[in-house]
């Protein structure tokens, strides 16, 4: 087996464009793995742990590029290395020769006197450095970069207040700022309905609700996964409900997050009864009766999120297609599955989604486990050792430390699939392919193999699998959502018409004795 690296000295890439470049690489014939990052410490720990290090990569610099490949032979290596370099050839050349670059944001701001907002996408040890220069050049930002420290966050988000402007992130992955979608974001309408999100898919999967319902969006604010704790004070979600109940356009908000601190939840409902616009809440497992007294609508899951959002804005209920779960669906499924096979396996690349379908589980199921669980009891203690009805958030650090985000690399799913489908006691794998900007162009594709092969394989078993799969995307993304779906259906899966529908289905296709 050969290993070999290669080190670029003061070379930079953004994380969104190594974690692209990284996907492609591990696609090329006779690559076993690779792995192209910026030399900092916890890249070269990553490549430590899974056998990649080599001393060209110990002595390499936080500003070096490095490209390491393994493969079979040296001859693949330097085969590998060829066709790497083709692929940062294209990237330079895909834009055109109209791009324009700056060194600096200060020189960017300067030279392009009209723009207002800078997405920040550098290592975690610089982000908040770039960010303070944005901000200071009187420009909104939206910080994609994870790993910046608490403390950091707490001074740009506190001096971006200050100067009035938006302060997304750190970890902010998706917003849609005039009519923009940036970063993992969905192409949906325009409309009259504003979002504020502490998450991701989450908000996307509220945002392409609204859009199946016939809905738009003014603007989709991303605040960050931290905003909300305690530490931060959710100063981006009370700052982003203000500059929607500003913003002449929008007429409803809709707020998604997981729940807040108690202190901060204490604030953000104190904002919601002064607003003048109606506010639906969606934080995941929230508190109805407290959202309720705060004037705001307390929504249980995305869907029922969207739904209030639209007939609040003016929507036409009769008119709507609420896609209602599948009843006999539910008793065919049911009678497939063996006594034996009591067992939920949620693989997911959002962790939003994961959390819907988790809590769907929970209504019925105490031992349901996951990496997200916040009861450290029934937190995983294994991650590649699923127990009982066990969720998985494939985004979430542990499982990207130096691997592109499962959105756009399916490979880390792909092979935790394999083994949950291979064990007899589970009923149902549910799963999401999320389309949009930013991520993987064919989700579905990336998996058929593998979903017919494990039902295949179930079968000679004599045995049923059932898989949900859960397409979150609109009908203008990038993807074909057509596409993607007859794929799964084709495959013998299961399609579910929202997040929320994948978890209702996949809690009541294994309850025993209904």
């Amino acid at each position: 087996m050969s290993v070999q690296a290669l080190i670029k000295p003061n070379t930079y890439f953004d994380s969104v464009s190594l974690m692209s470049l990284s996907t492609k690489a591990n696609q090329i014939e006779g690559v076993e793995q690779a792995i192209i990052a910026m030399g900092t410490e916890m890249n070269k720990e990553v490549m430590r742990n899974v056998g990649l290090i080599t001393p060209e990569i110990e002595e390499a610099k936080t500003s070096d590029l490095i490209i390491v490949v393994k493969a079979a032979t040296d001859e693949l290596s330097e085969s590998a290395f060829f066709k790497i370099e083709e692929l940062f050839t294209k990237k330079n050349t895909s834009k055109g020769k109209s791009e324009v670059k700056y060194s600096t944001i200060s020189s960017a701001a300067q030279s392009v006197p009209e723009a207002n907002l800078a997405i920040i996408a550098v290592n975690g040890a610089y982000a908040a450095r770039e960010a303070r220069k944005a901000l200071e050049n009187d420009l909104h930002v939206m910080m994609f970069s994870d790993n910046v420290n608490i403390e950091d966050e707490i001074s740009l988000k506190k001096l971006a207040h200050e100067k009035g402007l938006l302060m997304m992130g750190p970890d902010c992955g998706t917003a849609i700022i005039g009519n923009t979608a940036l970063c993992f974001a969905n192409a949906v309408r325009k409309g009259n309905i504003g979002i504020v999100a502490a998450s991701g898919t989450g908000s996307q999967e509220v945002s392409v609700r609204i859009h199946e319902f016939g809905g738009g969006i003014t603007q989709l604010i991303g605040t960050g996964g931290r905003d909300l704790k305690e530490e931060v004070g959710g100063i981006m979600m009370l700052d982003g409900i203000q500059a929607l109940e500003d913003d002449e356009e929008t007429k409803v908000i809709v707020l998604v997050s997981k729940p807040p601190a108690p202190s901060v939840e204490e604030k953000v409902l104190a904002k919601i009864k002064t607003c003048k616009k109606p506010v639906v809440v969606w934080f995941v497992g929230g508190d109805e009766e407290k959202i309720t007294a705060a004037g705001g609508h307390f929504a249980k899951m995305s869907k029922e999120a969207a739904l209030k959002a639209v007939l609040l804005a003016g929507a036409d209920e009769s008119k709507l297609n609420k896609r209602a779960l599948n009843i006999p669906l539910i008793e065919e499924v049911r009678t497939k599955l063996t006594p034996e096979q009591k067992y939920i396996r949620g693989l997911f690349s959002g962790g939003t989604l994961c959390d819907e379908a988790m809590h769907a589980a929970m209504e019925k199921f105490d031992n349901v486990y996951s990496n997200l669980a916040r009861n450290p009891e029934y937190r995983l203690k294994d991650r590649y050792t699923s127990r009982e009805h066990t969720f998985i958030d494939f985004g979430d650090d542990e499982y990207t430390q130096g691997k592109p985000h499962p959105m756009i690399d399916p490979s880390t799913r792909l092979e935790r699939f394999m083994q949950e489908a291979k064990d007899p006691s589970v009923g149902v794998i549910v799963m999401d392919f999320v389309l949009g900007y930013g991520a993987h162009e064919d989700p579905v594709g990336a998996f058929l193999p593998a979903m017919i092969e494990a039902k295949q394989l179930a079968e000679q078993e004599g045995r049923h699998l059932e898989i949900i799969g859960y397409v979150l995307g609109t009908e203008i993304d990038p993807q074909d959502i057509d596409d993607q779906i007859n794929k799964l259906l084709a495959a013998g899966v299961t399609h579910a018409s929202s997040s929320q529908n994948a978890g209702l289905l996949a809690r009541e296709f294994v309850v025993k004795g209904e």
